[in-house]
């Protein structure tokens, strides 16, 4: 049995894969090589380089590798510049995620784990979210998550889809040494950078009604929504029903201070972050609650904020001796 994974050089596509090769199931990629990197997958996985937005490359896929199901990943991350690029964020996201069903249900592929986001929230009134808090979201990059999880629901009307969606919260870490973040929007790739550049890192907002005035968030480490990822997909092949959102959250919040501090530990590098604006849309707090994750899902932190930092830290410092 494959599945195809879409977007699955990327940071926390490729973890997905690795993990699902470590648990004896089999794995095709595609990816327009956008923001993932051919590197970051071994050459005996089976790769297709393109859109999904493709219909004609994804019937080719499906027929060839002998689909069974989908771990869907592929689309426009970036809630903040979303707001500049809302058209773009669309079609990445839902234009491609309608075409993507297109032709599963074409193909009679019947399973699919799709990536979503906490950026359903919105700006949440509850300290810890569970999947029944009301959405909300600030963002082209929000609604276009929780567009896509409506398609997944009203495909499994029509069709007889079996689907579930995973809501990430703050993903960091390193599962192993050749794997890491390159995105130019996430926080530690940001820090790091700055740092190994010599420059001071910055964070934005320190105005939040927080206890040190930067925003809290719910950090999780990489490896572990790729080992609830397989879980899902072993599942959905067992015939297990799921239910359709899930939260994938370490149920702690954290400051972005605190984790400035964290990094500071961890790297050795002595230094006070600067503070810029906020960015519109951001929550001052957003935590999960996983529980049904937990159930369901093999779902745990197994990691600690230091932890977290510390493996990201080694997998950006190895990937600089290999440049």
């Amino acid at each position: 049995m494959n599945w195809l994974v879409t977007g699955g050089a990327g940071y926390i596509g490729s973890h997905v894969v690795r993990v699902f090769a470590e648990c004896g199931i089999g794995v095709v990629v595609i990816d327009d090589l956008s923001g993932g990197h051919r590197k970051f997958l071994d050459n005996a996985v089976p790769f297709v380089e393109g859109s999904i937005l493709d219909s004609e490359l994804l019937r080719r896929t499906f027929a060839e590798h002998a689909i069974d199901g989908v771990i869907h990943l592929a689309g426009f991350k970036y809630s903040a510049t979303s707001t500049q690029q809302p058209l773009h964020t669309y079609v990445q996201n839902v234009c491609a995620t309608i075409t993507l069903l297109r032709e599963m249900e074409q193909a009679k592929i019947g399973r699919i784990v799709y990536s979503s986001s906490a950026a359903v929230y919105g700006i949440p009134t509850v300290d810890l979210v569970t999947e029944d808090t009301p959405t909300h979201p600030e963002s082209p990059y929000g609604r276009s998550k929780l567009i896509s999880e409506w398609l997944l629901r009203d495909q499994e009307l029509a069709a007889g889809l079996n689907h579930t969606s995973l809501r990430y919260f703050n993903v960091i870490g390193s599962g192993y040494l050749d794997l890491y973040d390159t995105s130019s929007h996430s926080l530690l790739p940001l820090v790091f950078d700055s740092l190994l550049s010599g420059c001071t890192p910055r964070v934005l907002g320190h105005d939040y009604p927080t206890p040190d005035g930067t925003c809290v968030r719910d950090f999780v480490h990489v490896r572990d929504l790729a080992v609830s990822h397989a879980a899902a997909a072993e599942r959905l092949m067992s015939g297990h029903p799921l239910a359709a959102a899930y939260n994938l959250g370490g149920g702690t919040g954290v400051s972005v201070a605190q984790v400035m501090a964290a990094v500071s530990q961890v790297t050795g590098i002595t230094f006070s972050p600067t503070s810029d604006a906020r960015r519109p849309g951001d929550p001052a707090w957003i935590v999960a609650d996983s529980a049904l994750a937990s159930r369901d899902l093999n779902w745990k932190t197994r990691h600690s904020l230091a932890d977290m930092i510390a493996s990201a830290w080694q997998a950006r410092q190895e990937a600089a001796r290999c440049v």
